[in-house]
C-alpha cells in the first residue's frame, strides 16, 4: 500500500461513538479522521463546501440514524458523489440489509462489533481495492449467486454483455483508469469511457463499486475474502 494519509470522515448520531472510533484510530499514521458529524444533513453540508483536496477518501456512517437514517444518507451520497467509498458500521447485519448496500455501491458493511484488526483492515482495504469483504460477506453473496431471484433482484441485467465489455470490467476490477484500459485494449479513453457507461446501464450498478460487486457475483472477478 502506498504510503500516504487515508482521508476519513464519520457519522453517527451517537457521539460516544465517534469519540471511540477516533480514539481507535489516533494511533494509525496512515489514517486521519478529518471530520465527525452527528447527523446526515451536516455531512452532507460539510462535503457541499470542501474543496477537492481535502475532500475525503472513505465516509463511514451508521445505518439507524434521525432524522435522516444511513439508507437515505447512502442513496444521496451515491448520486452525488458516486466515487466517494463507502463502509456502512452497523448493529444490524443482516442479509437483506447487505443485498441493499450491494445494490447501493458500499465498499463495505461493518458490524459495530468487529476487532479493531478488522476495523483498519477494512478502512485499508477499501481504499486500496474499492471494497472490503469478510467471510460472512462471502457467504451471504454465495447465497445470492445460488439464489436466481435474489441474484437477480441486485442487478437489472437483462442485456447481455458484449465480450467487449467484459474486457472492461476485469480491467476496472484490476483498477485500470479509463487511459490504462484504452492502452491495453487499444482502444480511445473515450471510447472506454462509453463502454463503462453502457455497463453500468446494461446492469443497473451505481457506480465502480458497483461493477465490481457484478464481476465477483457473476465469476468475473475474484477478490481476497478476509477470513
Amino acid at each position: 500500500m502506498k504510503n500516504e494519509t487515508i482521508k476519513l470522515v464519520l457519522v453517527d448520531d451517537e457521539q460516544l461513538i465517534l469519540e471511540g472510533i477516533k480514539m481507535l484510530l489516533s494511533a494509525q499514521t496512515n489514517i486521519s479522521v478529518d471530520y465527525s458529524a452527528t447527523s446526515g444533513n451536516q455531512i452532507l453540508e460539510h462535503l457541499e463546501n470542501l474543496e477537492a483536496d481535502n475532500f475525503p477518501d472513505i465516509l463511514m456512517t451508521d445505518v439507524q440514524m434521525e432524522p435522516m437514517d444511513g439508507f437515505q444518507l447512502v442513496e444521496i451520497l451515491k448520486k452525488k458523489y458516486p466515487e466517494l467509498k463507502l463502509i456502512i458500521l452497523s448493529s444490524h447485519y443482516k442479509s437483506s440489509v447487505l443485498g441493499y448496500m450491494i445494490k447501493l455501491g458500499v465498499s463495505a458493511f461493518l458490524p459495530k462489533n468487529s476487532s479493531k484488526a478488522t476495523f483498519i483492515e477494512a478502512i485499508e482495504a477499501v481504499h486500496k481495492n474499492g471494497m472490503f469483504f469478510t467471510k460472512e460477506d462471502h457467504e451471504m453473496l454465495l447465497t445470492y449467486m445460488n439464489t436466481p431471484s435474489r441474484k437477480k433482484s441486485l442487478f437489472d441485467n437483462e442485456e447481455t454483455l458484449s465480450n467487449r465489455e467484459i474486457d472492461v470490467i476485469k480491467l476496472i476490477c484490476e483498477e485500470k483508469t479509463n487511459q490504462e484500459i484504452a492502452d491495453i485494449l487499444f482502444l480511445s479513453p473515450r471510447t472506454v469511457e462509453s463502454h463503462r457507461q453502457k455497463i453500468l446501464d446494461k446492469i443497473g450498478a451505481k457506480n465502480t463499486v458497483g461493477i465490481v460487486i457484478y464481476a465477483v457475483i457473476n465469476n468475473i472477478h475474484t477478490v481476497p475474502i478476509k477470513l
